[in-house]
């Protein structure tokens, strides 16, 4: 049996969007025993007094195996082998986790790594947050990100694909709707598979038992997807209100993706991006700003995903996405449930991730300040991580 630890005397925030109160914690293991004013007299005692404790952050758009430090992630990848990619992968999980990401959703790897990747962690061979995988996303020939995906081209052909992906060993399925930033030749308003062959893979996927993601941009690449009943949205540069209408009847999520973008756009030529990448980040960025607030103001569902992994949008700065959407007219609070409840409920994992209650996973966070009166707190005042009841090194 696991030794019970008491988190004594912190503010909780619960992720549930209750307001931040004054509790204790208790932990036995993997396990949250309780969250409120406990004693128990043979656990293990932390004074966290003046401290605050939230949930992990859960981060649904993370590709874990990309290089985020660099301006060409792809360019990096394309020049080393199956091997090396694995390697940097597993040094990505470690900085994803000591930054305070307890659990995310990985949006696709080239060669199923991040499968591996995946299972290793499970194993315990690696150190890491937990997370699910799309293997290869579906993309038509030559398509946004055709380097990483599975490319193809009518109904037939895409039900293969999603199929493969199942077989595999996936833990949802990813479709490339539209074009995008990173992609030569592409553009990101432009859609690309239709709304038939968006409508096959969701149904494969819907068999068995599998949810939906897709990377959309353009507006009717976002519609073909929504009509199609896709899970979440990844990006949408493009809205209105038709496809917001839509999403609020159908319960479509949102993953806004904003620094992505920001950070494309913030580094320049200058920094060494290719310019055809600079120069679509620029044309998009407020309109992809706009759409976010249009979505929001509407009631949208959203949760939080900066497309970790993506030029300068490095993994161990999760936080820096959540504090672009409150900068963006979100409410601190629902920043927070974006990455905590919201992002759970749209990975499918709420009976263990998102909150802390009795039950759940022992997955948490300390800091020094509160960040629902500093959303900066995230970056600045992290102190401790816990995963499954231990303390990450």
């Amino acid at each position: 049996m696991s030794e019970k630890t008491l988190f004594k005397g912190a503010t909780v925030i619960d992720g549930t969007g209750a307001a931040p109160v004054k509790a204790d914690l208790l932990i036995e293991g993997k396990d949250i025993l309780e969250v409120g004013n406990v004693n128990c007299p043979d656990a293990k005692v932390v004074d966290v007094s003046g401290k605050v404790i939230m949930p992990g952050l859960i981060n649904c758009h993370v590709h874990c195996t990309f290089e985020g430090d660099s301006p060409d992630p792809f360019g990096v990848m394309s020049k080393e082998t199956d091997a090396m990619t694995a390697l940097r992968g597993a040094r990505n999980l470690k900085k994803l986790l000591r930054s305070g990401v307890t659990f995310f959703r990985d949006m696709g790897a080239r060669n199923h790594i991040c499968i591996d990747l995946r299972n290793a962690r499970n194993q315990g061979i690696i150190d890491g947050p937990e997370f699910i995988v799309a293997g290869k996303p579906i993309t038509m020939t030559g398509g946004h990100a055709w380097m990483i995906g599975r490319q193809a081209d009518g109904c037939d052909e895409v039900r293969k694909a999603t199929r493969e992906q199942l077989r595999a060993g996936v833990d949802f399925i990813k479709i490339m709707a539209t074009g995008g930033v990173l992609t030569p030749g592409v553009e990101p308003g432009a859609p690309q598979l239709t709304f038939e062959e968006i409508q096959v893979a969701v149904e494969e996927a819907n068999k068995a038992g599998k949810k939906t993601a897709t990377h959309a941009q353009g507006s009717t690449g976002i519609m073909n997807t929504v009509r199609a009943g896709i899970d979440s949205v990844e990006h949408g540069f493009y809205l209105t209100d038709e496809i917001i209408d839509l999403m609020l009847k159908k319960g479509t999520f949102l993953v806004p993706t904003l620094n992505a973008v920001y950070a494309i756009v913030a580094g320049g030529i200058e920094a060494g991006m290719p310019a055809f990448v600079v120069e679509k980040a620029k044309k998009v960025m407020e309109d992809h700003r706009n759409s976010f607030r249009m979505a929001y103001k509407a009631g949208v569902k959203i949760a939080m995903g900066p497309d970790s992994g993506t030029p300068f949008n490095r993994h161990n700065e999760t936080f820096l996405e959540i504090k672009m959407m409150v900068d963006c007219g979100m409410s601190v609070t629902d920043a927070l449930l974006s990455t905590t409840k919201n992002a759970a409920e749209l990975l499918g994992i709420t009976q263990r991730y998102g909150t802390l209650e009795k039950g759940k996973a022992s997955d948490f966070l300390v800091l020094g300040t509160n960040p629902v009166e500093n959303i900066d707190a995230l970056q600045n005042s992290l102190e401790c991580v816990y995963k499954l009841g231990k303390l990450v090194d």
